[in-house]
């Protein structure tokens, strides 16, 4: 019906291109514009000024040969006082982007190495634009932002690099494990020591106050019984310890077998050898 009475229409972020008897006219508003036909007139297309993307997966080399699939978002729209060159100029942009792209990136990554290219992205992003933007102004389009939104290694290069990864954590793991280890053992030998000294002073203790409840007793035993000597009452208390450790070990409910010389003879060698022991031990103290 718009044809018949030589009415268009003209959506919202478009423009349309009139042409005249096969030239090229003017570019078209969006609203309602009269294309008298009859006249030669006619529309000869439509271009679209919203914002469009374009991914593009481009294969190259690195620095150290490998291997690497860049992605590459091109975000581009029409200009709009430029829309005849957009149509007229190129017949797919689609494709001169993506040529303009492959020869950015294939320039710029075999000159970095692998990891290189993943701290570098935003260095490679701003190369693809600049050149992007100096080739397609002059068709017509502006090139509002270029991303590098992803870097894929070949699998097995992945693989690799998360095994490494993997080893060396692992030997960090393995020191800061064998420093705790050595830390407690550290530890542990000075716990030890500190153990054996303080068994050792209270061996030293426990056997001073022995030889001093020893003393006591003698001398009030001599004190008390006149006639006896400090001998004399030493070598009954030993006399008296040794059967009571024999009793002892005859009474324990656990079969053991204790070989101890018997006799006068060796009851009077052990009470001498226990008693030099004793007074020499509190002598020194």
């Amino acid at each position: 019906m718009g044809n018949l009475f030589c009415c268009v229409q003209v959506s919202q972020s478009t423009v349309a291109v009139k042409e005249t008897f096969g030239k090229y006219n003017e570019v078209l508003e969006p609203g309602c514009h009269c294309v008298p036909w009859f006249l030669g007139s006619q529309l000869a297309g439509h271009v679209t000024l919203r914002l469009q993307q374009l991914d593009v997966r481009c294969e190259t080399k690195t620095k150290d040969n490998v291997f690497v699939n860049v992605v590459a978002s091109i975000q581009y729209r029409v200009l709009a006082n430029q829309a005849g060159d957009a149509f007229y100029k190129l017949s797919n942009p689609r494709t001169q982007i993506q040529a303009y792209v492959f020869d950015v990136i294939r320039a710029s990554v075999p000159k970095l190495e692998l990891d290189n290219v993943f701290e570098q992205k935003n260095e490679i992003a701003r190369a693809v634009e600049n050149e992007l933007e100096k080739a397609m102004s002059a068709y017509g389009y502006e090139i509002v932002q270029t991303l590098i939104v992803d870097i894929e290694p070949d699998e097995h290069v992945k693989r690799s690099m998360n095994e490494i990864n993997a080893a060396a954590r692992m030997r960090l793991a393995t020191n800061e494990k064998a420093e705790a280890e050595k830390i407690i053992q550290i530890k542990r030998a000075e716990g030890e020591a500190e153990a054996k000294y303080l068994s050792g002073v209270g061996i030293a203790r426990q056997r001073q106050a022995i030889v001093d409840g020893l003393r006591d007793s003698v001398l009030g035993f001599s004190g008390n019984v006149p006639g006896t000597s400090a001998k004399d009452v030493l070598d009954m208390v030993l006399i008296t310890q040794y059967f009571d450790t024999m009793k002892e070990i005859g009474a324990t409910s656990k079969s053991s077998a204790v070989f101890i010389p018997h006799g006068p003879g060796t009851v009077r060698d052990v009470a001498t050898q226990i008693r030099d022991g004793l007074l020499q031990a509190s002598s020194s103290h």
